[in-house]
């Protein structure tokens, strides 16, 4: 292959171009086109939160995107009733900032973990995002498929571990465990201003070595970083998972300044202050830095996982039911 490199860059464009400068193609023009057609069709995201009642997952999505988005904010109820299976429920947003549109899916899942008998209480979770993948994959192969399809699958899912302080409990393993294989999961230490600094330190470090002794692969993805770039980068996110979070909906003032925080008898904590918790990393991780990535692993490797699956059993059995969608997939990457 031979790479040919031109010296100009767009910029040059309007100092030479009409001085009869024949050296500029106007290949670096792609960018500013695919920036005003991601513009013009905007965004989405689908994020699931998933743990206990009362680890905080509503206030920590509304602290994130700065809006009342979870389902709690929206949805009122006189009385938050524990359900006696585990519902999943999911509410849209259309967010816009600096003319960047975004439509956000806040998937919950109220129930879960909240039983004495907390067994195979993955599985309606399981199934729900393997019936997006279902889903997608029957507009995919519609003959007169839509131009663009509707994008249910779930991109993330925030796993909120409770800051006992102690270790990973066996329904923190079985879950990630099983749903790791199927969907990018992002776990964090809810309430973490329960915990001194050394209790939390020591909390992230057992769960880092609880992850690894059970085979959980948590997103970042090591096997999924593209160069030694995104391994330097990946690495320091990996050595902070778990983050351990605050959220909050309430300013207070702080040295003259509107901050949003949690105040108590010994001074207030700032939720976006690295040295009291660990938000800032985690909205970073979401939104500004690696919301895309987390989009195409969801694509090219847990929905092409599914994908590939489904089409050999289709091909297999010419009468095909979808899959037990409570099966995890077995192909190797």
């Amino acid at each position: 292959m031979v790479i040919i490199r031109h010296a100009r860059t767009s910029s040059d464009l309007g100092a030479s171009h009409g001085a009869g400068d024949f050296s500029y193609v106007g290949i670096d023009a792609i960018l500013e086109q695919m920036r005003r057609k991601a513009m013009k069709q905007g965004f989405e995201l689908n994020i699931m939160i998933v743990g206990q009642s009362g680890l905080g997952k509503s206030t920590l999505m509304n602290t994130l995107f700065k809006s009342k988005v979870s389902r709690k904010s929206v949805v009122s109820t006189p009385e938050e009733r524990i359900p006696k299976t585990i519902e999943i429920k999911s509410i849209s947003h259309d967010i816009e900032e600096k003319g960047v549109r975004m439509k956000l899916t806040v998937i919950d899942t109220p129930g879960f973990g909240d039983h004495i008998n907390n067994e195979n209480c993955w599985q309606p979770i399981m199934k729900f995002i393997n019936d997006q993948y279902e889903q997608y994959l029957q507009e995919e192969i519609n003959i007169d498929r839509k131009k663009r399809i509707p994008d249910s699958r779930v991109h993330c899912c925030m796993y909120f571990i409770p800051p006992t302080g102690h270790c990973l409990r066996p329904l923190d393993v079985e879950f990630m465990s099983r749903l790791s294989k199927v969907v990018n999961i992002v776990p964090v230490i809810a309430k973490a201003d329960t915990l001194t600094l050394e209790e939390r330190d020591f909390f992230k470090q057992t769960i880092r070595e609880g992850l690894r002794a059970n085979g959980i692969d948590v997103y970042p993805q090591k096997e999924f970083d593209e160069d030694a770039d995104d391994r330097m980068i990946n690495d320091k996110i990996r050595e902070m998972i778990p983050f351990a979070v605050v959220g909050s909906n309430q300013e207070y003032q702080v040295n003259g300044k509107r901050l949003l925080g949690r105040k108590t008898k010994w001074g207030t904590i700032e939720v976006e202050n690295i040295a009291h918790c660990e938000f800032a990393h985690l909205r970073d991780l979401l939104i500004r830095t690696h919301m895309q990535n987390i989009k195409d692993i969801t694509s090219s490797i847990h929905y092409e996982v599914y994908r590939v699956r489904r089409l050999n059993e289709t091909n297999g059995q010419p009468n095909a039911q979808p899959p037990n969608t409570l099966v995890n997939p077995q192909i190797d990457l």
